[in-house]
């Protein structure tokens, strides 16, 4: 039982982590690096397409995401997150609607303009991130983490956005003179809501190897 056990524990854990967001990518990995624990993106893992992401709340579209990798390969654990900004001028929004809310545009520089231009009126600049991470296992079991961190938005860009980031050159996390894309990977997953959840969900595959 021993030498089974060790063997259990020293296996090196396989993740496809469910995003197009090579922002998110580069955050992510080196929080779960040198754990026993490899991270593969949907490219890596050879699945092509993405999940549909038309859930009420971020933990719905975590969900959605996680599941479609779990039904593309139900044989290694699967991971994603959804993250949403509270905006409290704008009564909470756009909230789970945040990777929508600018309709057409694709440009993260010219999302970031866009959002700028919906708060020209606001003198309450305050807002919340929240992040769910989702996590199902090879056997269909389902986990949920979660982050949040609260902050404000400038009324211009600090400093260049990171690529499909479009609030990382704009927010200023609570506690911190920086915005997010002023960070080193290191300190955003320090302070940042993602970073957060993802801690959590490092400390439990932790215990499940």
């Amino acid at each position: 039982m021993v030498n089974n056990l060790t063997i259990r524990k020293e296996k090196n854990m396989q993740i496809v982590l469910s995003t197009g967001n090579p922002s998110k990518v580069e955050q992510i990995k080196p929080m779960l690096a040198g754990s026993s624990i490899s991270i593969l993106t949907l490219e890596e893992a050879g699945i092509e397409d993405q999940a549909v992401e038309d859930g009420l709340t971020l933990q719905e579209n975590a969900l959605k995401k996680a599941m479609f990798v779990h039904q593309k390969k139900p044989g290694v654990w699967a991971m994603a997150d959804d993250t949403g900004i509270f905006i409290n001028h704008l009564g909470g929004l756009p909230g789970v609607n945040t990777a929508r809310w600018s309709g057409g545009n694709t440009d993260t520089d010219q999302i970031t303009q866009w959002i700028l231009k919906q708060l020209e009126s606001a003198t309450d600049r305050s807002a919340t991130f929240k992040t769910v991470v989702a996590l199902i296992s090879p056997e269909g079991e389902q986990y949920f983490f979660n982050g949040k961190v609260q902050g404000c938005i400038l009324q211009a860009p600090r400093t260049k956005a990171q690529p499909k980031m479009p609030y990382s050159s704009i927010f200023v996390p609570e506690g911190t003179d920086k915005v997010l894309a002023e960070m080193t990977i290191e300190e955003e997953n320090d302070v940042s809501h993602r970073g957060q959840a993802f801690r959590k969900a490092r400390a439990f595959l932790r215990t499940v190897r």
